[in-house]
């Protein structure tokens, strides 16, 4: 007897807040570089003075991009996973970490009972940030995560929104280059073939096969962001841009890290409405 047909994936099949809620509840289990909580021994160091936090892959976030943040207000902005935010909690900031992933925060938990921090965690998208109000923060904290929201101009703007005048956002994100090759064909391979077009979206750029196949591994839905989204879009939603580096990603076993950095991190600071204004008259 010939099996039932499967009906095709479609967009509005796919709920991608959903799904990548528990895909990230599963990748957390599993740990890995961004589900691995910091031991004691970091801890402490932090509360001496001596931390750094990540933003990509490998480099460490210049210390002159955070200064002193003792007694300041952090949103650690999908950044789940027991690293960042206690961290900043030992270094003495005021943080809230905020994840889609009930186990990414959960692992946050368990590092502040463990170290006796004080800290907040509340669950949530990180393109809403209505649950908090405006001009509540000093420091937005946003880790590499953005390729997993369709519309990062969202996430720019709630941002602005609810730091202080002044307020600074450092913010982490993977170059959209990343997402014209099948990686998977690459790294068997060894050849990087260009494949998609951009932007891209799993939902769209996926054939009905490919996309079920990666809904049913449980990975995270992606997609691409241009630069003007990711650099303009800070721009717009009233942010100076006052740092930018680049990274390598974790490893070279990734055959198109082999031949460029792949993540980009910036440091923007909230400016005034006249300066916003000024900026987009030009």
């Amino acid at each position: 007897m010939p099996s039932t047909p499967q009906p095709a994936v479609t967009v509005s099949a796919v709920d991608h807040l959903l799904h990548n809620r528990e895909a990230w509840n599963r990748q957390s289990a599993k740990g890995g570089p961004w589900c691995s909580p910091v031991d004691s021994a970091v801890i402490e160091r932090a509360r001496r003075g001596d931390w750094s936090i990540i933003l990509t892959p490998r480099l460490p976030v210049p210390s002159a991009w955070l200064g002193d943040v003792r007694e300041r207000d952090v949103l650690c902005l999908a950044a789940g996973g027991g690293q960042q935010s206690p961290l900043l909690a030992a270094a003495g900031a005021r943080v809230v970490s905020f994840d889609l992933s009930e186990a990414q925060l959960e692992k946050d938990r368990d590092v502040a009972r463990r170290e006796g921090l004080s800290m907040t965690c509340v669950r949530g998208d990180m393109a809403d940030l209505s649950c908090f109000d405006d001009e509540s923060f000093d420091i937005v904290v946003h880790p590499s995560a953005n390729a997993f929201v369709p519309d990062i101009r969202h996430v720019w703007r709630e941002c602005h929104r609810v730091l202080r005048m002044g307020g600074v956002l450092l913010a982490g994100f993977v170059n959209p280059i990343v997402f014209l090759f099948d990686h998977d064909e690459a790294d068997a391979s060894g050849t990087l073939i260009v494949k998609y077009t951009l932007p891209y979206s799993d939902v769209t750029s996926l054939d009905a096969v490919n996309l079920r196949k990666k809904l049913e591994r449980h990975e995270p839905i992606e997609f691409s962001h241009s630069l003007d989204e990711q650099i303009g879009g800070q721009l717009d939603a009233g942010f100076v841009l006052t740092g930018l580096y680049e990274d390598r990603w974790f490893d070279d076993t990734w055959v198109l890290s082999r031949y460029a950095p792949l993540a980009i991190a910036t440091r923007a600071v909230k400016t005034s409405d006249v300066l916003l204004t000024n900026r987009r008259a030009r």
